[in-house]
Protein backbone atom coordinates (compact mmCIF):
# COMPACT_ATOMS: atom_id res chain seq x y z
CA UNK A 1 0.00 0.00 0.00
CA UNK A 2 1.34 3.43 -0.94
CA UNK A 3 2.04 5.60 2.09
CA UNK A 4 4.10 8.48 3.44
CA UNK A 5 5.67 8.91 6.87
CA UNK A 6 6.16 12.00 9.02
CA UNK A 7 7.70 12.21 12.48
CA UNK A 8 5.77 14.37 14.94
CA UNK A 9 6.84 15.93 18.25
CA UNK A 10 4.00 16.99 20.55
CA UNK A 11 4.07 19.97 22.91
CA UNK A 12 4.46 17.50 25.78
CA UNK A 13 7.66 16.06 24.33
CA UNK A 14 6.05 12.80 23.17
CA UNK A 15 7.21 11.72 19.73
CA UNK A 16 5.67 9.56 17.06
CA UNK A 17 4.94 8.78 13.43
CA UNK A 18 1.96 9.68 11.28
CA UNK A 19 1.70 7.19 8.41
CA UNK A 20 -0.65 8.49 5.73
CA UNK A 21 -2.22 5.68 3.68
CA UNK A 22 -4.59 7.22 1.11
CA UNK A 23 -7.86 5.36 0.80
CA UNK A 24 -7.32 3.25 3.93
CA UNK A 25 -10.56 1.93 5.40
CA UNK A 26 -9.11 1.45 8.89
CA UNK A 27 -7.07 3.45 11.40
CA UNK A 28 -4.38 1.62 13.38
CA UNK A 29 -2.48 2.96 16.38
CA UNK A 30 0.44 1.87 18.58
CA UNK A 31 1.35 3.67 21.82
CA UNK A 32 4.53 2.49 23.55
CA UNK A 33 6.23 3.31 26.82
CA UNK A 34 9.62 2.06 27.97
CA UNK A 35 7.93 0.50 30.97
CA UNK A 36 8.65 -3.23 30.65
CA UNK A 37 10.10 -5.69 33.12
CA UNK A 38 13.55 -4.08 33.19
CA UNK A 39 11.99 -0.93 34.63
CA UNK A 40 10.20 -2.58 37.59
CA UNK A 41 11.43 -0.93 40.80
CA UNK A 42 12.94 -4.23 41.98
CA UNK A 43 12.92 -7.93 41.18
CA UNK A 44 10.46 -8.77 43.97
CA UNK A 45 7.70 -7.09 41.95
CA UNK A 46 9.06 -7.96 38.50
CA UNK A 47 5.63 -8.70 37.03
CA UNK A 48 4.26 -5.18 37.69
CA UNK A 49 4.44 -4.01 34.02
CA UNK A 50 2.43 -7.03 32.90
CA UNK A 51 -0.27 -6.24 35.45
CA UNK A 52 -0.31 -2.55 34.52
CA UNK A 53 -0.92 -3.59 30.93
CA UNK A 54 -3.80 -5.89 31.94
CA UNK A 55 -5.37 -3.26 34.18
CA UNK A 56 -5.21 -0.52 31.54
CA UNK A 57 -8.53 -1.69 30.12
CA UNK A 58 -10.23 -1.79 33.52
CA UNK A 59 -11.89 0.98 35.51
CA UNK A 60 -11.02 4.48 34.32
CA UNK A 61 -12.34 8.04 34.53
CA UNK A 62 -15.40 7.23 32.39
CA UNK A 63 -16.11 3.50 32.76
CA UNK A 64 -16.67 1.56 35.97
CA UNK A 65 -14.96 -1.66 34.90
CA UNK A 66 -13.39 -3.63 32.04
CA UNK A 67 -16.73 -4.98 30.84
CA UNK A 68 -18.26 -1.51 30.46
CA UNK A 69 -15.17 -0.20 28.65
CA UNK A 70 -14.99 -3.25 26.38
CA UNK A 71 -18.67 -3.00 25.42
CA UNK A 72 -18.24 0.61 24.37
CA UNK A 73 -14.90 0.12 22.62
CA UNK A 74 -15.92 -2.87 20.48
CA UNK A 75 -19.52 -1.95 19.62
CA UNK A 76 -18.62 -1.19 15.97
CA UNK A 77 -16.05 -3.96 15.64
CA UNK A 78 -12.97 -2.07 16.84
CA UNK A 79 -10.08 -4.05 18.30
CA UNK A 80 -7.62 -3.31 21.09
CA UNK A 81 -4.76 -5.22 22.64
CA UNK A 82 -1.62 -4.65 24.69
CA UNK A 83 1.63 -6.48 25.27
CA UNK A 84 4.61 -6.33 27.60
CA UNK A 85 8.28 -7.18 27.00
CA UNK A 86 11.56 -6.64 28.83
CA UNK A 87 11.62 -3.10 27.43
CA UNK A 88 8.10 -2.09 26.42
CA UNK A 89 4.48 -1.80 27.40
CA UNK A 90 2.58 -1.20 24.17
CA UNK A 91 -1.11 -0.49 23.55
CA UNK A 92 -2.65 -1.17 20.12
CA UNK A 93 -5.97 -0.34 18.47
CA UNK A 94 -7.54 -0.89 15.07
CA UNK A 95 -10.91 0.46 13.99
CA UNK A 96 -13.03 1.32 10.99
CA UNK A 97 -12.11 4.68 9.54
CA UNK A 98 -15.53 6.18 10.28
CA UNK A 99 -15.00 5.92 14.06
CA UNK A 100 -11.35 6.84 14.44
CA UNK A 101 -12.07 9.90 16.60
CA UNK A 102 -14.22 7.93 19.03
CA UNK A 103 -11.59 5.20 19.37
CA UNK A 104 -8.79 7.75 19.81
CA UNK A 105 -10.75 9.30 22.68
CA UNK A 106 -11.28 5.90 24.30
CA UNK A 107 -7.60 5.10 23.97
CA UNK A 108 -6.79 8.40 25.68
CA UNK A 109 -9.14 7.56 28.56
CA UNK A 110 -7.65 4.09 29.10
CA UNK A 111 -4.01 5.23 28.97
CA UNK A 112 -4.27 8.61 30.70
CA UNK A 113 -6.89 8.03 33.40
CA UNK A 114 -6.92 4.42 34.66
CA UNK A 115 -8.30 3.95 38.17
CA UNK A 116 -6.48 0.92 39.44
CA UNK A 117 -8.54 -0.82 42.09
CA UNK A 118 -8.07 -3.77 44.44
CA UNK A 119 -10.83 -5.93 42.99
CA UNK A 120 -9.53 -5.79 39.43
CA UNK A 121 -5.95 -6.26 40.62
CA UNK A 122 -6.96 -9.45 42.42
CA UNK A 123 -8.63 -10.77 39.25
CA UNK A 124 -5.75 -9.82 36.96
CA UNK A 125 -3.15 -11.32 39.28
CA UNK A 126 -5.02 -14.61 38.90
CA UNK A 127 -5.25 -14.14 35.12
CA UNK A 128 -1.54 -13.36 34.76
CA UNK A 129 -0.64 -16.33 36.96
CA UNK A 130 -2.79 -18.54 34.72
CA UNK A 131 -1.21 -17.08 31.58
CA UNK A 132 2.36 -17.65 32.77
CA UNK A 133 1.56 -21.12 34.11
CA UNK A 134 0.25 -22.02 30.67
CA UNK A 135 3.50 -20.80 29.13
CA UNK A 136 5.37 -23.33 31.31
CA UNK A 137 4.13 -25.93 28.80
CA UNK A 138 5.54 -23.97 25.86
CA UNK A 139 9.14 -25.12 25.79
CA UNK A 140 10.35 -22.19 23.68
CA UNK A 141 8.96 -19.70 26.21
CA UNK A 142 10.58 -21.80 28.90
CA UNK A 143 14.08 -21.86 27.43
CA UNK A 144 14.64 -18.39 25.97
CA UNK A 145 14.72 -16.53 29.31
CA UNK A 146 17.32 -19.07 30.44
CA UNK A 147 19.42 -18.25 27.38
CA UNK A 148 19.13 -14.56 28.29
CA UNK A 149 20.22 -15.28 31.85
CA UNK A 150 23.15 -17.37 30.62
CA UNK A 151 24.61 -14.42 28.70
CA UNK A 152 24.17 -11.98 31.59
CA UNK A 153 20.82 -10.34 30.91
CA UNK A 154 19.01 -9.23 34.08
CA UNK A 155 15.74 -11.09 33.51
CA UNK A 156 13.68 -13.65 35.40
CA UNK A 157 12.52 -16.98 33.99
CA UNK A 158 8.86 -18.04 34.00
CA UNK A 159 8.92 -19.83 37.35
CA UNK A 160 10.63 -16.84 38.98
CA UNK A 161 8.14 -14.43 37.42
CA UNK A 162 5.18 -16.35 38.77
CA UNK A 163 6.57 -16.12 42.32
CA UNK A 164 6.63 -12.32 42.18
CA UNK A 165 2.92 -11.91 41.44
CA UNK A 166 1.80 -12.36 45.05
CA UNK A 167 4.18 -9.57 46.18
CA UNK A 168 2.51 -6.89 44.08
CA UNK A 169 0.15 -4.42 45.74
CA UNK A 170 -2.01 -1.67 44.30
CA UNK A 171 0.51 0.96 45.45
CA UNK A 172 3.17 -0.77 43.33
CA UNK A 173 0.93 -0.64 40.26
CA UNK A 174 0.26 3.08 40.75
CA UNK A 175 3.93 3.85 41.36
CA UNK A 176 5.06 2.06 38.20
CA UNK A 177 2.36 3.72 36.11
CA UNK A 178 3.20 7.23 37.40
CA UNK A 179 6.93 6.75 36.82
CA UNK A 180 6.79 5.19 33.36
CA UNK A 181 3.61 6.36 31.62
CA UNK A 182 4.84 9.88 30.95
CA UNK A 183 4.93 12.11 27.90
CA UNK A 184 8.68 12.07 27.30
CA UNK A 185 8.71 8.29 27.71
CA UNK A 186 6.00 7.79 25.10
CA UNK A 187 6.33 6.93 21.42
CA UNK A 188 3.33 6.48 19.12
CA UNK A 189 2.32 5.47 15.62
CA UNK A 190 -0.92 6.43 13.89
CA UNK A 191 -1.52 4.77 10.50
CA UNK A 192 -4.46 5.36 8.17
CA UNK A 193 -5.94 8.33 6.34
CA UNK A 194 -3.96 11.22 7.84
CA UNK A 195 -4.32 13.80 5.08
CA UNK A 196 -6.79 16.48 6.14
CA UNK A 197 -6.72 15.18 9.74
CA UNK A 198 -3.15 15.89 10.77
CA UNK A 199 -3.85 19.04 12.79
CA UNK A 200 -6.86 17.49 14.48
CA UNK A 201 -4.81 14.42 15.40
CA UNK A 202 -2.06 16.60 16.85
CA UNK A 203 -4.61 18.60 18.83
CA UNK A 204 -6.19 15.41 20.21
CA UNK A 205 -2.83 13.93 21.16
CA UNK A 206 -1.77 17.20 22.79
CA UNK A 207 -4.79 16.83 25.05
CA UNK A 208 -3.48 13.60 26.56
CA UNK A 209 -2.98 14.38 30.23
CA UNK A 210 0.35 12.77 31.06
CA UNK A 211 3.11 14.13 33.27
CA UNK A 212 6.25 15.26 31.45
CA UNK A 213 8.47 12.63 33.13
CA UNK A 214 11.76 11.45 31.68
CA UNK A 215 12.88 9.40 28.70
CA UNK A 216 14.17 6.02 29.90
CA UNK A 217 17.23 4.56 28.23
CA UNK A 218 17.60 0.90 27.33
CA UNK A 219 19.93 -0.58 29.98
CA UNK A 220 23.43 -1.53 28.83
CA UNK A 221 24.16 -5.17 29.67
CA UNK A 222 27.58 -6.66 30.44
CA UNK A 223 27.22 -9.63 28.14
CA UNK A 224 29.30 -12.78 28.46
CA UNK A 225 29.23 -16.40 27.32
CA UNK A 226 27.41 -18.83 29.59
CA UNK A 227 27.32 -22.55 30.26
CA UNK A 228 24.75 -24.75 28.53
CA UNK A 229 21.44 -24.79 30.43
CA UNK A 230 19.56 -28.07 30.72
CA UNK A 231 15.87 -27.85 31.69
CA UNK A 232 14.74 -31.32 32.70
CA UNK A 233 11.19 -32.36 31.87
CA UNK A 234 10.42 -36.04 32.38
CA UNK A 235 7.58 -35.93 29.86
CA UNK A 236 9.64 -34.24 27.12
CA UNK A 237 9.71 -36.68 24.21
CA UNK A 238 12.44 -34.85 22.29
CA UNK A 239 14.91 -31.98 22.70
CA UNK A 240 13.70 -28.42 22.24
CA UNK A 241 16.71 -26.15 21.92
CA UNK A 242 17.65 -22.53 21.43
CA UNK A 243 20.97 -20.75 21.21
CA UNK A 244 22.14 -17.20 20.60
CA UNK A 245 25.32 -15.72 19.20
CA UNK A 246 25.59 -12.08 20.28
CA UNK A 247 27.50 -8.95 19.43
CA UNK A 248 27.41 -6.03 21.88
CA UNK A 249 26.34 -3.33 19.44
CA UNK A 250 23.41 -2.11 17.38
CA UNK A 251 23.11 -3.33 13.78
CA UNK A 252 22.31 -0.85 11.04
CA UNK A 253 19.37 -1.52 8.73
CA UNK A 254 21.51 -2.84 5.88
CA UNK A 255 23.30 -5.16 8.28
CA UNK A 256 19.98 -6.62 9.47
CA UNK A 257 19.05 -7.27 5.84
CA UNK A 258 22.37 -9.00 5.23
CA UNK A 259 21.82 -11.30 8.21
CA UNK A 260 18.25 -11.99 7.08
CA UNK A 261 19.67 -13.14 3.75
CA UNK A 262 22.04 -15.48 5.57
CA UNK A 263 19.20 -16.85 7.70
CA UNK A 264 17.29 -17.61 4.53
CA UNK A 265 20.28 -19.44 3.05
CA UNK A 266 20.69 -21.49 6.23
CA UNK A 267 17.11 -22.12 7.36
CA UNK A 268 14.62 -20.30 5.16
CA UNK A 269 13.08 -23.15 3.13
CA UNK A 270 13.37 -26.90 2.55
CA UNK A 271 16.10 -26.00 0.07
CA UNK A 272 18.25 -24.36 2.79
CA UNK A 273 21.67 -25.53 3.95
CA UNK A 274 20.81 -26.46 7.55
CA UNK A 275 17.05 -26.87 7.85
CA UNK A 276 16.62 -28.13 4.28
CA UNK A 277 19.49 -30.61 4.53
CA UNK A 278 18.26 -31.80 7.94
CA UNK A 279 14.75 -32.37 6.57
CA UNK A 280 16.17 -34.32 3.64
CA UNK A 281 18.10 -36.54 6.05
CA UNK A 282 15.07 -37.01 8.31
CA UNK A 283 16.81 -35.33 11.24
CA UNK A 284 14.38 -32.59 12.15
CA UNK A 285 10.81 -31.53 11.39
CA UNK A 286 11.37 -27.83 12.02
CA UNK A 287 14.06 -25.33 12.99
CA UNK A 288 14.94 -21.77 12.15
CA UNK A 289 17.11 -18.74 12.80
CA UNK A 290 16.50 -15.02 13.13
CA UNK A 291 18.23 -11.71 13.78
CA UNK A 292 17.26 -9.01 16.26
CA UNK A 293 18.95 -5.76 17.23
CA UNK A 294 18.31 -3.09 19.84
CA UNK A 295 20.18 0.05 20.86
CA UNK A 296 22.94 -1.81 22.71
CA UNK A 297 23.21 -5.39 21.42
CA UNK A 298 22.25 -7.78 18.62
CA UNK A 299 21.20 -11.42 18.65
CA UNK A 300 21.58 -14.19 16.09
CA UNK A 301 19.14 -16.82 17.35
CA UNK A 302 18.63 -20.46 16.38
CA UNK A 303 15.99 -22.85 17.68
CA UNK A 304 14.21 -26.08 16.87
CA UNK A 305 13.14 -29.51 18.04
CA UNK A 306 14.98 -32.76 17.45
CA UNK A 307 14.58 -36.36 18.54
CA UNK A 308 17.31 -37.53 20.91
CA UNK A 309 18.64 -40.12 18.45
CA UNK A 310 19.09 -37.45 15.76
CA UNK A 311 20.51 -34.67 17.94
CA UNK A 312 24.21 -35.33 17.45
CA UNK A 313 23.86 -35.52 13.68
CA UNK A 314 21.81 -32.32 13.58
CA UNK A 315 24.30 -30.38 15.67
CA UNK A 316 27.12 -31.74 13.56
CA UNK A 317 25.32 -30.39 10.50
CA UNK A 318 24.78 -26.99 12.14
CA UNK A 319 28.47 -26.82 13.02
CA UNK A 320 29.58 -27.84 9.53
CA UNK A 321 27.36 -25.36 7.69
CA UNK A 322 28.17 -22.44 9.96
CA UNK A 323 31.87 -23.12 9.56
CA UNK A 324 31.45 -23.09 5.77
CA UNK A 325 29.86 -19.64 6.03
CA UNK A 326 32.65 -18.39 8.28
CA UNK A 327 35.16 -19.69 5.74
CA UNK A 328 33.38 -17.71 3.02
CA UNK A 329 31.84 -20.74 1.32
CA UNK A 330 28.56 -19.19 0.16
CA UNK A 331 27.66 -19.76 -3.48
CA UNK A 332 26.76 -16.64 -5.48
CA UNK A 333 23.59 -18.33 -6.75
CA UNK A 334 22.42 -19.01 -3.18
CA UNK A 335 23.14 -15.43 -2.16
CA UNK A 336 21.29 -13.98 -5.16
CA UNK A 337 18.37 -16.36 -4.55
CA UNK A 338 18.12 -15.10 -0.95
CA UNK A 339 18.00 -11.49 -2.17
CA UNK A 340 15.34 -12.38 -4.72
CA UNK A 341 13.29 -14.05 -2.00
CA UNK A 342 13.62 -10.94 0.19
CA UNK A 343 12.35 -8.73 -2.64
CA UNK A 344 9.32 -10.97 -3.06
CA UNK A 345 8.57 -10.87 0.66
CA UNK A 346 8.87 -7.08 0.51
CA UNK A 347 6.14 -6.93 -2.11
CA UNK A 348 3.89 -9.06 0.12
CA UNK A 349 4.71 -7.30 3.39
CA UNK A 350 2.60 -4.13 3.25
CA UNK A 351 -0.85 -5.27 2.22
CA UNK A 352 -2.71 -3.94 5.27
CA UNK A 353 -2.62 -0.85 7.47
CA UNK A 354 -1.65 -3.03 10.44
CA UNK A 355 1.30 -4.58 8.59
CA UNK A 356 2.62 -1.14 7.70
CA UNK A 357 2.26 0.09 11.29
CA UNK A 358 4.04 -3.01 12.60
CA UNK A 359 6.91 -2.57 10.14
CA UNK A 360 7.68 0.93 11.40
CA UNK A 361 7.02 0.06 15.06
CA UNK A 362 9.67 -2.68 15.07
CA UNK A 363 12.53 -0.21 14.71
CA UNK A 364 11.00 3.03 15.91
CA UNK A 365 10.01 1.73 19.33
CA UNK A 366 13.39 0.13 20.00
CA UNK A 367 15.91 2.28 18.15
CA UNK A 368 13.82 5.40 17.34
CA UNK A 369 14.89 5.17 13.72
CA UNK A 370 12.77 5.32 10.57
CA UNK A 371 13.68 3.42 7.43
CA UNK A 372 11.03 4.11 4.81
CA UNK A 373 9.44 0.99 3.37
CA UNK A 374 9.96 2.20 -0.19
CA UNK A 375 13.72 2.17 0.43
CA UNK A 376 13.74 -1.57 1.09
CA UNK A 377 14.25 -2.76 -2.52
CA UNK A 378 17.39 -0.61 -2.80
CA UNK A 379 18.65 -1.82 0.58
CA UNK A 380 18.07 -5.45 -0.41
CA UNK A 381 19.77 -5.03 -3.79
CA UNK A 382 22.74 -3.35 -2.13
CA UNK A 383 23.38 -6.20 0.33
CA UNK A 384 26.94 -7.41 -0.17
CA UNK A 385 27.96 -11.06 0.27
CA UNK A 386 31.33 -10.14 1.75
CA UNK A 387 29.61 -7.92 4.31
CA UNK A 388 27.21 -10.75 5.19
CA UNK A 389 30.11 -13.13 5.85
CA UNK A 390 31.94 -10.46 7.84
CA UNK A 391 28.87 -10.04 10.08
CA UNK A 392 28.60 -13.78 10.63
CA UNK A 393 32.25 -13.81 11.69
CA UNK A 394 31.57 -10.93 14.09
CA UNK A 395 28.79 -12.87 15.84
CA UNK A 396 30.74 -16.12 15.94
CA UNK A 397 33.93 -14.40 17.09
CA UNK A 398 32.41 -12.25 19.84
CA UNK A 399 32.82 -15.00 22.43
CA UNK A 400 29.25 -14.38 23.63
CA UNK A 401 27.00 -17.40 23.31
CA UNK A 402 24.02 -18.77 25.22
CA UNK A 403 22.43 -22.21 24.90
CA UNK A 404 19.45 -23.88 26.58
CA UNK A 405 17.45 -27.04 25.94
CA UNK A 406 14.34 -28.68 27.36
CA UNK A 407 14.49 -32.47 27.42
CA UNK A 408 14.33 -35.58 29.57
CA UNK A 409 18.00 -36.35 28.89
CA UNK A 410 20.93 -35.88 31.24
CA UNK A 411 22.64 -32.49 31.36
CA UNK A 412 25.90 -34.08 30.18
CA UNK A 413 24.29 -34.83 26.82
CA UNK A 414 23.02 -31.25 26.45
CA UNK A 415 26.49 -29.97 27.30
CA UNK A 416 27.96 -32.24 24.62
CA UNK A 417 25.56 -30.83 22.03
CA UNK A 418 26.45 -27.26 22.96
CA UNK A 419 30.16 -28.10 22.77
CA UNK A 420 29.69 -29.05 19.11
CA UNK A 421 28.96 -25.40 18.35
CA UNK A 422 32.62 -24.45 18.27
CA UNK A 423 33.50 -21.73 15.79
Amino acid sequence: MKHSVEEITLKSGARGLFIDIPGASVMSTRVQFRAGMLYAKNKDVYEIPHLVEHLAFGENAKYKDEQAFEAEFTKNGAYHNAWTSDISVCYETECADFEWERIMELQKVSICSPRFNEEELKSEKANVRSELTGYMNDYYRLLWPRVQQAVGEDVLDLAERIKTISNIEIKDIREHYRRTHTAKNMLFIVAGKIRGRKHKLIRMLNEWDLKEGEKFEIPQVDLHSGEAVSIRRKDASNITFGFSLLTPRHLEFDEVFAMNCLNHILNGTTNSRIFGAARKQGLVYGMGSSIASNATSSYWDFDGEVNVENAEKLFGLIQTELMKVLNGEVADKDFEAAKSYALGRFQMGAQTVGQIADYYAENYFVNETVEKYDNMPNLIKAVDKAKMIELAREFAGSGIKGFAAVSSTEKAFITELEARLNF
